[in-house]
């Protein structure tokens, strides 16, 4: 799992970096920071459930703002543009679907990180 965990941290890390360009970094690096110290301290095997199940939360809350963006991505008549750098400045949409996913990828790690949590400390 330390491996896993460590090219979690990475990966995390990377997508920081992306959000350097990004109109909204302060937020984005934040979020994505704070999952690459939540995969460095589970290398480490230290969860804290407490905070995994506060971040899960704040997380979830954070990504239905962008529920409105989704739902127009997925009724448009080419979904595969979520995929286009060209795209991404004629739809606002797109952005949105792309946050969306990038929440969704963080609650998922949080979510295994909370359950091994608990299994953990049962």
């Amino acid at each position: 799992m330390r491996v896993v965990n460590f090219l979690l941290a990475i990966m995390f890390l990377g997508f920081s970096f992306l959000q350097l360009n990004d109109p909204d970094p302060v937020i984005w690096i934040l979020i994505y920071g704070v999952m690459a110290v939540t995969c460095i301290m589970a290398m480490f095997e230290y969860y804290s459930p407490k905070v995994l199940l506060a971040l899960i939360v704040i997380y979830s809350a954070y990504s239905l703002l962008y529920i409105p963006g989704v739902i127009d991505w997925l009724k448009s008549d080419n979904p595969s543009e979520l995929f286009s750098d060209v795209a991404k400045m004629a739809h606002p949409y797109i952005e949105e679907s792309r946050e969306f996913l990038g929440l969704l990828i963080c609650i998922a790690v949080l979510l295994m990180y909370y359950f091994r949590s608990r299994k953990r400390h049962a």
